[in-house]
């Protein structure tokens, strides 16, 4: 099977994921090793729901809305744009009027966090760079399925209403947070996505992926 150019964009559980404050912090720790005289590995896994690249399904933020197993993959699959973000601080409404969206696609912005010794670190920022209320407000005006940031929240570090998580959300837009588009140029791609199938899940780790 030929696929093109296959980028992934998943950060490393362990040395590379930022874990935000207030989460439950990643760990592996072995209940079992072969070294010690088992006859298995055997390792417990604790972490957040959102630890990682991981996707944010509309219940995150919205009572009753949908949760991550109530989407079929094909709505994980989809066409998606990447758009390279100058601005150190935030993802201006500027930066999509140049890229021609349709609706159900995905917006992905390449911005610092995927450059220079932030990058791949594990070390959370208290500046990472967010996507600002008019970014949102153009998100939601032009209908895409998905937005996604290389920055561990699409909000500002600080602002407790999350007003951009609460737009997109309320939207039913998804939100990839936590991406490494570091090697990734600016176009357009298929997005492959996936979470854990998790019952009621307000959210999952992801393998994301893109295919140019």
């Amino acid at each position: 099977m030929k696929i093109g150019r296959l980028y992934d964009i998943t950060r490393l559980l362990g040395s590379e994921n930022i874990d935000y404050p207030g989460d439950t912090p990643y760990a592996r720790t072995m209940i079992s090793t072969i070294g010690e005289g088992a006859k298995f590995d055997l390792a417990r896994l604790e972490m957040s729901a959102h630890s990682g690249t991981h996707l944010d399904a509309p219940a995150h933020f919205v009572s009753g809305g949908k949760t991550i197993d109530q989407y079929e993959v094909r709505e994980l699959i989809l066409p998606a744009h990447v758009i390279r973000i100058d601005d150190p601080e935030a993802v201006p409404a500027s930066a999509l009027l140049g890229c021609e969206i349709r609706p159900g696609e995905a917006l992905l912005f390449k911005t610092r966090g995927s450059s220079g010794a932030q990058r791949g670190s594990g070390v959370f920022s208290e500046e990472p760079v967010y996507l600002s209320r008019e970014a949102a407000d153009l998100c939601v005006e032009k209908r895409v399925h998905l937005v996604g940031l290389d920055s561990v929240s699409v909000d500002r570090y600080g602002d407790e209403q999350y007003p951009v998580h609460e737009r997109l959300s309320r939207a039913g837009i998804l939100i990839l947070e936590g991406i490494d588009l570091a090697l990734v140029p600016p176009g357009e791609y298929t997005l492959i996505a996936l979470p854990l199938r998790i019952q009621g899940g307000e959210a999952s780790p992801v393998r994301a992926m893109l295919l140019s």
